[in-house]
């Protein structure tokens, strides 16, 4: 299993940065997340009080795209896809259904969708994204920085972007900008590289 390049815990309190350093390792562990992270790094201030997580993600798969898992055949107006793996079939037809309607798509069978289509509506059909992976990825990020933080801090905001993400969570109002904080601690990570 990889582990994390790098890995950090500071708090206010040596005694609570330790027990808070063994939770955030046993809920990454728990919630099989160490495949997909870097870096992280969470601070801690009871006082405050606040609880920051910044991190940075391994490479992400990229988007998943009709080509990936099926193939496609066109015969004039009709399109067919040849599903070659069902992982993604579900979220395929909620997207054709949602772009050309009910109606013009039909599925003789589990391993075959037909489209009655324009030859413009054609365009494009291999490369229509199906899933993001970031999307079940920042979920399952935020949902263990939730089960890390402290018990009671429910208020909270948190981010996504380019394979960097951060978490802030308080049992207080937060500061309309939370950025400083965040990029000061992004600032501690990246220097103790």
């Amino acid at each position: 299993m990889p582990t994390l390049e790098y890995f950090q815990v500071e708090s206010t309190e040596p005694a609570g940065g330790d027990l808070y350093r063994r939770i955030a390792s046993t809920v990454i562990t728990d919630h099989d997340i160490l495949r997909v992270l870097d870096r992280l790094r969470i601070f801690i201030d009871p006082e405050v009080p606040i609880f920051i997580a910044v991190g940075l993600t391994r490479t992400v798969p990229r988007n998943i795209i009709v080509s990936d898992f099926s193939g496609v055949t066109y015969d004039g107006e009709k399109v067919i896809l040849s599903i070659a793996d069902e992982t993604y079939l579900a979220p395929l037809l909620e997207l054709l259904w949602k772009r050309f309607g009910k109606d013009r798509i039909m599925q003789p069978d589990r391993f075959t969708i037909e489209m009655h289509l324009s030859a413009e509506e054609q365009k494009g059909i291999e490369e229509l994204i199906v899933a993001d992976p970031t999307e079940g990825l920042f979920k399952d990020l935020i949902y263990t920085m939730q089960v890390i933080c402290p018990e009671g801090f429910k208020v909270k905001k948190q981010s996504f972007q380019n394979g960097r993400f951060w978490f802030v969570a308080s049992e207080n109002t937060l500061q309309e900008d939370v950025l400083p904080l965040v990029q000061q601690q992004f600032a501690i990570m990246e220097a103790s590289s």
